[in-house]
């Protein structure tokens, strides 16, 4: 068993991933790059798990004063460590679960409520099977008709309330329909509220030191690249007054000067400037440091002519942020993945290192061994297909207890790994691993080898993932 194979790692395995690394998807050299935007919100801005905590509460006493839900469910506080980014929720079913790149339900990984449900019960919901059709999952935003994915970081607080009200009506043997819970006036309105009110933007307002974090590191960002000559843009859809105050505190009063173009309030109507007393006139060209509300991304480009590679775009959601921009535009992505922190050190300690070098070698074993049909042989593999399951529930286990890693299934990458390779050129845990590289650097993406190559290259080892070169200089911002 791998807990007694201390051996089984060469020496310094462990510990070769740095959290601040780029990584790529696609071939991206920055000296290529004249113009970046930014969204704000998990982008410039990274909030505290203490923000999760708050939505989630107001949410939960929404439903209770709003909705008229049983008092109980406020016993339930917020589980921090309970659901994880990506996953799909079955509406029809109640039931939270992990999809992998190619539409299979991760057994073991499927909840009604705060409980999971047996593997056999997942198959004779799903008629048979662990595979959800196409036409089920996702659309190509993330809406299917009846599942839905959760893709930005402030989804975990709407699935864990979604878990908990679920919860308490099973538990409490109370009559339900899951599609009322999701669709008409619950959860998804109570986390709407939340945000559509503005009450998150009041917290946070109030309150920056608690929410806001590694404010610095923006600033050290955002001056290195205009004192390097290149353009920057932002484009939130947050209100004018929140941006203001959050930039103020993480970059100084002067702020706006950084950018070239800064519009808030993005949606689909017609570029409009913010004047003092907020009135808006229609525009027809962008001013370095004024502040435009509305707006699209044809207004933007018509008014900029800012296309192409020469633009790299950083945002944290899949879908909203980056897909149009990479697939329409031509632009290249950076995708905000703060989780990329926590996965890399679980992927680094020896527990992780050891555990799945056995995994790989027992499924080595089995694929060579299962030809041999005697009864003695059959008994070892059955064995050794056993402690693969025990394997590959303590990998899992090592990230997520529930969920396992946002990145992976058992073996295969998960849907989210899927989108994330597809809409983003580079992933990061956050913009300030761009202090770690020269803005001449060029991205690389590992050459992996497909199912009918050989692996006759060792560029894992000396590219990419395995070291940043200019870390050094990121040691006045940790």
């Amino acid at each position: 068993h791998c807990s007694e194979n201390t051996n089984l790692i060469p020496p310094g395995v462990c510990n070769l991933l740095n959290s601040s690394t780029i990584y790529a998807n696609n071939e991206v050299s920055l000296s290529e790059v004249d113009i970046y935007g930014f969204d704000y919100d998990y982008t410039l801005a990274l909030y505290s798990n203490a923000l999760d905590a708050m939505i989630y509460t107001n949410a939960r006493d929404f439903l209770i004063k709003h909705f008229k839900y049983p008092q109980a469910i406020s016993k339930y506080d917020y589980f921090p460590n309970f659901a994880a980014r990506g996953l799909h929720y079955d509406i029809q079913k109640g039931l939270l679960m992990k999809i992998d790149a190619f539409h299979y339900i991760q057994l073991g990984t499927v909840y009604r409520g705060l409980n999971p449900v047996p593997d056999e019960e997942v198959l004779r919901l799903y008629d048979g099977t662990h595979h959800v059709p196409l036409n089920q999952v996702s659309g190509f935003y993330g809406k299917g008709p009846n599942v839905k994915q959760f893709m930005d970081v402030f989804s975990l607080p709407e699935m864990t309330l979604l878990a908990v009200a679920n919860d308490y009506f099973i538990s409490n043997d109370i009559e339900y329909d899951p599609v009322h819970l999701y669709k008409d006036v619950s959860v998804s309105e109570a986390i709407g509220m939340v945000h559509i009110k503005g009450y998150m933007y009041k917290w946070i307002m109030e309150d920056l030191e608690k929410y806001i974090l590694r404010g610095e590191e923006t600033y050290a960002v955002l001056h290195r690249l205009v004192s390097h000559g290149k353009k920057l843009f932002l484009i939130t859809n947050s209100p004018f007054s929140f941006v203001d105050k959050g930039m103020r505190y993480m970059v100084g009063k002067d702020w706006r000067d950084f950018f070239n173009v800064i519009i808030v309030q993005a949606d689909k109507r017609a570029l409009r400037l913010i004047k003092g007393d907020l009135q808006w006139d229609k525009i027809s060209n962008l001013d370095k440091g004024q502040v435009y509300k509305q707006g699209n991304l044809f207004d933007f480009l018509r008014l900029t002519g800012w296309r192409g590679s020469k633009v790299l775009y950083f945002g944290d959601h899949l879908y909203s942020d980056l897909a149009d921009l990479m697939l329409r535009h031509g632009w290249r992505t950076g995708a905000i993945v703060p989780e990329l922190e926590l996965e890399t050190k679980v992927v680094n300690t020896e527990q992780y290192a050891q555990s799945l070098t056995w995994l790989q070698a027992l499924t080595g074993l089995l694929e060579r061994m299962q030809m041999y049909r005697d009864p003695d042989s059959r008994a070892v593999l059955q064995e050794w297909l056993k402690e693969r399951e025990e394997l590959r529930a303590r990998i899992k286990n090592l990230f997520n207890p529930q969920f396992g890693s946002i990145f992976r299934t058992c073996h295969n990458p998960t849907y989210f790994s899927r989108r994330l390779c597809r809409f983003s050129d580079l992933y990061m845990a956050s913009i300030s691993c761009l202090l770690n590289y020269d803005l001449s650097y060029t991205f690389y993406p590992r050459r992996t080898p497909l199912q009918h190559e050989a692996p006759l290259w060792m560029d894992q080892l000396c590219t990419g993932c395995m070291k940043t070169p200019f870390l050094e200089e990121m040691a006045h911002i940790r």
